[in-house]
């Protein structure tokens, strides 16, 4: 009998994302790139989790949002109430969801073969943590949560190790999962330059910006949604504005117009999608934006005051709450209170903080729910 050489093969992890705006893509992105600077032979696949529960959850989850986010605005408060806020209604469709999408889920997993499978989308999340609890995955869950509120579908009792950005999630986080549900507060969910933004000054000079005046940030998010003129018009009016920087994420629509709109005007600049949130926020004097969730984190990571303003909806009224409760942002729904709140941030001026370069990483979490340490690899023959 001869026997076959050993054949290494490389710790594989599975990241779950969703194409539901960046706050989901972006960490998946991050934490992969991470994995790979901590351990540089693990294995990383990244998919669509949505996709793999099938086209009826897709249409749901991430189809439905595009129209509702832009022109059905007041329907997205109703499907949060009925599905995420009431718990009867919320509990039925969490069932539902499993019922309809686990086995396509579980069939992603049973073929890629991870050693841990990490969703950064609360839907995916919301399955995978059953079908965990019902044995019908077999490797360690982990969840990464990047928004502040709202945890019934974020958490989960069957995930194996929670992931937050915010400390001050964990409270929640715990009363959804449970009182011993294992959780911890993590940096790389962001791009990695948050953690030691550059000077605004040099910031400011890589970006073309003015070396004097306050600079505003404006952005509507991955989608570009809510008040985004509204934002940009009052945060014109300050005279020590030298500049207003309104970003429009991947809305073309709404950077044409915005672009046509403000030609004549020197002190406002209208940009599309960007890589360059680091040195945005290490240039800006106060952020005001629409949509909550990571955006918020890094502004708080530059010390950078932030508001938000223009969309509200849905779970982001949840955030907006644990926003004000906590105070990462000030809350304001209308163009006077968006006019004060821009002045008193600006007056305000930046608080700078170290606090989330002391924080663990997520993917040292990762690797380590795959009960092997750093560096040894599976074997097989």
């Amino acid at each position: 009998m001869v026997e076959r050489p050993s054949v290494t093969v490389a710790t594989r992890v599975l990241i779950l994302t969703a194409s539901v705006g960046e706050g989901h893509d972006l960490p998946a992105r991050t934490l992969a790139a991470q994995l790979v600077t901590e351990q540089p032979d693990v294995e990383v696949v990244t998919a669509d989790g949505l996709a793999a529960m099938g086209r009826a959850v897709t249409a749901v989850s991430a189809d439905a949002s595009r129209v509702v986010f832009f022109r059905l605005q007041w329907l997205w408060d109703i499907g949060f109430w009925l599905f995420a806020d009431f718990g009867p209604t919320r509990r039925l469709a969490q069932s539902l969801v499993t019922w309809v999408g686990g086995a396509g889920l579980e069939r992603m997993v049973a073929e890629i073969g991870p050693e841990v499978v990490v969703s950064t989308y609360p839907t995916t999340t919301e399955v995978l943590g059953r079908l965990r609890r019902g044995g019908r995955i077999g490797v360690p869950v982990v969840a990464v949560i990047t928004d502040v509120a709202a945890m019934d579908y974020w958490a989960s009792p069957g995930v194996d190790i929670h992931l937050t950005s915010y400390p001050d999630s964990i409270e929640e986080i715990r009363r959804v999962a449970g009182s011993a549900a294992v959780v911890h507060c993590v940096h790389g969910l962001t791009r990695p330059g948050f953690l030691s933004p550059p000077s605004a000054h040099d910031a400011r000079t890589a970006l073309g910006l003015p070396a004097d005046g306050k600079i505003v940030l404006v952005s509507g998010g991955g989608w570009g949604v809510g008040d985004v003129p509204g934002a940009v018009e009052t945060a014109l009016a300050p005279d020590d504005v030298s500049q207003v920087v309104c970003l429009c994420g991947r809305n073309e629509e709404l950077r044409v117009r915005l672009t046509s709109r403000l030609a004549g005007d020197l002190r406002a600049r209208v940009e599309g999608f960007t890589e360059r949130m680091t040195e945005w926020m290490a240039a800006a004097d106060v952020l005001v934006h629409s949509t909550g969730g990571l955006t918020v984190l890094e502004a708080n990571m530059c010390g950078l005051p932030a508001i938000s303003y223009g969309w509200g909806r849905g779970h982001l009224r949840a955030n907006n709450r644990a926003f004000q409760r906590f105070g990462l942002a000030d809350v304001v729904s209308t163009r006077e209170e968006l006019g004060t709140a821009i002045r008193r941030a600006l007056a305000r001026g930046k608080t700078p903080t170290t606090m989330f370069r002391d924080l663990p990483s997520a993917a040292a979490y990762v690797l380590a729910a795959t009960g092997r340490p750093s560096g040894s690899r599976r074997t097989s023959s």
